[in-house]
């Protein structure tokens, strides 16, 4: 028994001894296998932290890369249809996808996709019905945000017409120029504007244009109510074969800038371009389910082409103002729920302007897209409205390339990648003296090392056109530079100075030539000068830019010289530019000289009058500032001065 038990007792230490090794190598192997995980999770947190120390950008690039190849997929495959399918029969496939979806909300008042769609048909039809309009010929808009722009261009487009849109501030001699030069056959308009139409009928009827008004009665026998016409036609759709012949290098609108000229200049955009211009919110992560605040003129490209074409792709909803409004932008954002604003610069700083409440940051607007935005006011705008994801882009209507800081870094315009291999551009020299590029003892342009401010130029090429200006071959030719790097070669002109830095982010410098940017919009001195000199006592004038403290741009100022027997008069000088100037183009301030200074070339002299500025403490010619409250240009004072750079004054 004794010996039985002694058996037992050594299988049972053997038993023991055997499980005791086993969990041994067990804990072994877990605790290998848990410090190959940890080894592994410190590999990969290692590695991450080595990615964003050495790669900050390569989530925010892949991100961005993912969102264009998709886009760029779609647009190639549409550009092989035919026949061409334009950035219409975009909006016509969500029509008839999704016809009760909203298309856009104006003042209270939701528009559907199916809606607007049978209300351009009928405008469409009644121009078919009552005008000469056929494919290929030019209709113009004079329209401000408002439904009927949107039912007129897509009308318009339906038919094959492209069309000219003209900046409803414009007046009299500006707006006759811009008419002509698109050689429009028929002018669309509204009641509030068809007076100013009125002052320039004469010639319109000498041209042989059709003035239609969009309202029920017109202030004009000679020109004709809209309203009325679409009261007799159908909504049926509009064959596509009246379009069937549009190809998508023919020109799809006419977006006015300023320029050296004076007259304003219709840009081409070509119908490739708006067919591109598809792409520019889903690129950046816009969806079907965005809100898309829409307060900038849709007369201007950014608004036009990303407001209201972009947001066709996407199926947003558009919330479309009439007209910006400081006071009422954040109550309309919450009150539509808004989940992405279009913005320029000055807008974010009015913004940043107002006094502070307690509901700043209660909102749901996640994306802000726009350009113009000084790293200072962009830091703010972050600081006291929460996160936003910021895109700030640079483009202009007839450039032939675009940038955009998809990565949200401060004060940046763009960031460049292995995409634009496909748009050759570059930062070259310049002598802002001369205003001209430098060239070496080849007569090639020079290269800016990085880092250093050049002027953009960027390669002319079938995948990157320039289009020019209708009707004006001059100034056409004027924003081609050849000869760039080597014989033959044919650059596009920017007329903007920008800085690369070493992560290959974009940043704006300044505008060369003879345009400056004020309330948003271009101004050509030139053609202020022809206006100003006009006047009866004014000899000669030199128009140029001048930088207000806690201002976006530069604002107007002139120094004129008065004839020899004449007298300066302020109230007649401000009443002449009220009446042919728009507000954003007048000259705030004026610089009395005796002689208008003049380069070796016999070229204006404007640097150093732009550095001086318009301080009456530096400056010992006489200087005056138009007055709203006293309807006079009166003399700038010290105290006048002070008001304006303190911003007790505002401009």
């Amino acid at each position: 028994m004794w010996k039985g038990r002694e058996r037992e007792g050594k299988h049972t230490l053997q038993h023991s001894a055997t499980s005791s090794l086993n969990l041994t190598r067990f804990l072994t192997r877990a605790r290998v296998n848990m410090l190959a995980q940890c080894c592994a999770l410190a590999g990969l947190g290692i590695l991450a932290l080595a990615v964003r120390v050495n790669f900050p950008y390569l989530w925010s690039d892949a991100l961005y890369l993912k969102n264009f190849l998709v886009a760029l997929v779609r647009f190639v495959s549409r550009r092989r249809l035919r026949p061409s399918f334009l950035a219409v029969d975009r909006f016509l496939e969500q029509a008839a996808r999704h016809p009760t979806r909203t298309f856009f909300v104006f003042e209270g008042e939701t528009f559907s996709y199916g809606a607007v769609d049978r209300r351009s048909n009928r405008i469409a039809h009644a121009l078919l019905a009552h005008s000469s309009l056929r494919a290929g010929d030019t209709a113009a808009l004079f329209l401000r945000n408002e439904p009927d722009f949107l039912y007129a261009w897509l009308a318009l487009a339906k038919l094959g017409c492209p069309v000219a849109l003209l900046n409803d501030n414009i007046r009299s001699g500006s707006l006759l120029h811009c008419f002509r030069c698109s050689r429009a056959k028929v002018l669309i308009t509204s009641a509030e504007l068809q007076g100013v139409v009125q002052e320039i009928l004469a010639p319109l009827r000498e041209d042989e244009v059709c003035v239609f008004v969009m309202a029920p009665e017109c202030v004009s026998e000679h020109m004709q109510s809209l309203t009325e016409k679409m009261e007799n036609v159908s909504d049926s759709p509009i064959p596509r074969s009246l379009r069937a012949t549009v190809t998508l290098s023919d020109p799809g609108v006419y977006i006015y800038t300023s320029g050296t000229t004076g007259l304003p200049k219709a840009a081409k955009i070509s119908q490739m371009r708006l067919l591109g211009s598809l792409a520019v919110l889903p690129s950046v992560g816009v969806t079907g389910d965005d809100v898309i605040y829409a307060c900038l003129p849709l007369y201007h490209t950014a608004g036009f082409l990303i407001s209201f074409i972009s947001s066709v792709e996407t199926g947003s909803t558009v919330i479309l103002r009439k007209k910006f409004s400081v006071s009422q932008f954040w109550n309309d954002c919450r009150k539509h729920n808004v989940t992405v604003i279009q913005y320029i610069g000055e807008v974010i700083r009015y913004l940043c302007n107002t006094p502070k409440t307690e509901d700043d940051k209660k909102h749901k607007v996640r994306l802000a897209i726009g350009n113009g935005l000084r790293a200072d006011v962009w830091q703010e705008f972050l600081s006291r409205f929460g996160k936003i994801d910021v895109k700030e882009f640079y483009a202009s209507t007839e450039s032939n390339v675009a940038f955009i800081n998809y990565t949200g870094k401060i004060g940046a315009i763009g960031r460049v990648n292995f995409l634009y291999r496909l748009f050759p551009f570059a930062l070259i020299k310049y002598d802002t003296e001369r205003e001209e590029p430098v060239r070496d003892t080849k007569g090639r342009c020079i290269r800016v090392p990085t880092g250093e401010t050049g002027l953009l130029v960027v390669k002319i090429t079938k995948l990157a056109p320039f289009m020019g200006y209708a009707g004006n071959a001059e100034q056409t030719e004027k924003k081609r530079l050849r000869d760039v790097f080597q014989q033959g070669d044919v650059y596009f002109n920017s007329g903007d100075l920008l800085r690369m830095d070493h992560d290959h982010f974009l940043y704006f410098q300044d505008r060369v030539g003879d345009t400056f940017r004020w309330k948003g919009e271009n101004v050509a001195t030139t053609e202020v000068s022809d206006i100003i000199t006009q006047v009866d006592f004014i000899k000669e004038g030199n128009v140029y830019g001048v930088q207000v403290p806690d201002n976006e741009g530069r604002v107007g100022m002139a120094a004129v010289t008065v004839k020899v027997g004449a007298e300066f008069d302020g109230t007649k000088l401000f009443n002449h530019v009220r009446k042919h100037l728009p507000n954003y183009a007048q000259p705030r301030f004026l610089r009395l000289q005796n002689a208008v200074e003049l380069t070796g070339t016999f070229k204006q002299v404007k640097m150093k009058l732009v550095k001086e500025g318009f301080d009456p403490g530096e400056i010992s010619d006489p200087l005056f500032f138009l007055s709203e409250a006293e309807q006079s240009y009166i003399p700038l004072t010290k105290t006048v001065y002070h008001s304006i750079v303190t911003g007790r004054v505002r401009l």
